[in-house]
């Protein structure tokens, strides 16, 4: 198979640019380059891949639809690569590692975990979430699933990101914030994090690949989060289970159920959290509902 060419990143930084402005003097302009570079890029990629990315029209750029079905995935390279070279992001025997450390102390550690957690366990609602899934074959008004509804959130997509559109009054997110706080959350962006739209690119990327395969996924997450506006950040650390379903209407539906760590199984990082946790940060789940 042919070697990649040195300047491939550049190549998709073109690409991207382009794609978002669809205008060639503000893409030169943003990238700090030349439009006979930028051209350039965009003939290389499009002579290696076999189909052209832009169709031109008076000067004016449009996405053809290859050029469409190829942004996503070179706005995650980017983002990855950004993220991978700042030392931020790896593969644990397999599974996908991300971290940051601000300068004021705030952390995010993410890492994917193995299914077979859920069998191993403590957390009987993770257990029950799944099989109620896979009972309900993904469907959000499933007579099945409905019993563990209380305890999950669901999210949509949209232009403007993941919109959370669904907050169980018994979920782990209520038991932290509480009732009133949780509800306030519905119709909002998937939160932003201090670490940039790289790093917000990296924490949407699990939503997206069960979006894409419409399957299961297991994160645990090791942070701080303040209970109230303005408050003190808390040490917390939670495993979180993605599941793709479908609402009434067939449009995709992520559901996740989320529960206190009891154990911390992210490559690097020791138990210290749960120790400063507080108590009462856990799911009352009724596993006879």
């Amino acid at each position: 198979m042919e070697e990649p060419p040195a300047l491939l990143y550049e190549m998709i930084r073109s690409f991207t640019t382009l794609a978002r402005t669809l205008n060639l003097s503000h893409a030169v302009s943003e990238l700090g380059s030349t439009r006979q570079t930028v051209r350039r890029h965009i003939a290389q990629l499009e002579e290696r891949m076999g189909h052209p990315l832009f169709a031109v029209d008076d000067r004016r750029y449009q996405l053809t639809e290859a050029g469409e079905e190829s942004l996503p995935e070179a706005q995650d390279i980017l983002a990855r690569g950004k993220i991978w070279s700042q030392g931020k992001t790896l593969h644990k025997d397999g599974m996908l590692r991300l971290s940051h450390e601000a300068p004021n102390g705030w952390s995010f550690y993410q890492q994917q975990q193995s299914l077979a957690q859920i069998w191993d366990s403590e957390s009987p609602m993770l257990r029950s979430a799944l099989v109620a899934w896979s009972k309900s074959k993904g469907e959000l008004e499933h007579p099945e699933f409905q019993d563990i509804r209380p305890y999950v959130l669901v999210y949509r997509d949209s232009p403007n990101g993941w919109i959370c559109v669904e907050v169980g009054e018994k979920s782990f997110y209520t038991e932290w914030w509480g009732w009133t706080n949780a509800r306030s959350s519905i119709g909002r962006p998937l939160g932003e994090f201090p670490g940039g739209p790289e790093f917000e690119a990296m924490l949407n990327f699990p939503f997206l690949e069960v979006q894409a395969n419409g399957g299961v996924r297991l994160d645990e997450v090791v942070t701080q989060i303040p209970r109230e506006q303005g408050g003190v950040p808390i040490p917390l650390a939670y495993k979180r289970l993605l599941m793709g379903a479908r609402f009434p209407d067939h449009s995709f539906a992520l559901i996740a159920a989320v529960d206190r760590s009891k154990e911390i199984t992210i490559s690097g990082l020791d138990q210290s959290t749960l120790n400063t946790m507080p108590e009462d940060a856990y799911v009352s789940f009724d596993s006879r509902t």
